[in-house]
C-alpha cells in the first residue's frame, strides 16, 4: 500500500468532529505522493524545487506511477505549492474509484428512501487493516498528512523530529495550501451572503 491510500482509508475510517473536504484529502493526497515518490527515490528537493529522478525499482501503483510520470522534467522544474494544486485536482475521486476497483469499498444502496444517494464503505480488507496498523502505531507521517485535513489533532512533537527535512518541506506546503483553500471558502462565502442580502434589499 501507499501513503495516499492509507490517508484516504484513514479519513473514511477514522471518526472526525467535521466530514473532510474533498479539496482537503485532495491536496493532502498530491501531498502523500511527492513523500512516497521521495522514499522511492523518484524525486528530490532542491529547496522547493521538485526534481525528477528514475525510481529505484518499481513503484508497483498505478496511481503512484502517474503521479511520477506526471512530474515537471524541464528546469526551474515545479515548486511542492504548485505540485499539490495541480496534481491535487479530483485526487481525491481517483483514488477512491481505485480503492473501489480492487474491493476495498462497497455502495450501500438505500432502496427505500427516495431520492437519497448510495453511501460508499469501506470493506473489511487486507488494506484498511494495514492502514488502520499504520495509524494505530502513531506512524508520523500519515499522522501529520491526517491532522492537515482535520481528521485529528496534528502530534504534539514538532516534525522537523521525527522526519526528514524533505517530508518537512511537503508537509509545510500541504498544510499552507489547505488553509488557502479553506480562506477562499470563507470568501465566498461573505461574498455570496452579500449578494444575498442584496436580493432582500438590506
Amino acid at each position: 500500500m501507499t501513503t495516499p491510500r492509507d490517508l484516504l482509508i484513514i479519513t473514511m475510517d477514522v471518526a472526525s468532529s467535521a466530514p473532510v473536504g474533498q479539496g482537503d484529502l485532495s491536496l493532502a493526497l498530491a501531498g502523500a505522493e511527492l513523500i512516497d515518490l521521495g522514499e522511492a527515490r523518484a524525486l528530490t528537493l532542491d529547496d522547493d524545487r521538485i526534481v525528477p529522478a528514475d525510481p529505484q525499482g518499481a513503484l508497483g501503483d498505478r496511481l503512484l506511477d502517474e503521479a511520477a510520470s506526471a512530474l515537471t522534467r524541464e528546469a526551474p522544474y515545479e515548486t511542492v505549492e504548485d505540485w499539490l494544486w495541480r496534481r491535487g485536482r479530483g485526487l481525491s475521486s481517483a483514488y477512491l474509484d481505485a480503492l473501489g476497483e480492487e474491493g476495498g469499498t462497497t455502495r450501500s444502496r438505500h432502496q427505500w428512501i427516495p431520492f437519497r444517494s448510495d453511501t460508499t464503505t469501506l470493506t473489511d480488507s487486507p488494506a484498511r487493516r494495514r492502514a488502520a496498523d499504520r495509524w494505530t502505531s502513531g506512524e508520523p507521517v500519515l499522522a501529520f498528512l491526517a491532522a492537515a485535513v482535520g481528521v485529528h489533532e496534528e502530534p504534539a512533537e514538532d516534525a522537523a523530529t521525527l522526519v526528514d527535512d524533505r517530508v518537512v518541506t511537503v508537509l509545510a506546503a500541504v498544510n499552507d495550501a489547505v488553509r488557502e483553500l479553506e480562506a477562499v471558502r470563507q470568501r465566498r462565502s461573505i461574498e455570496n451572503a452579500a449578494f444575498d442580502n442584496i436580493w432582500r434589499g438590506q
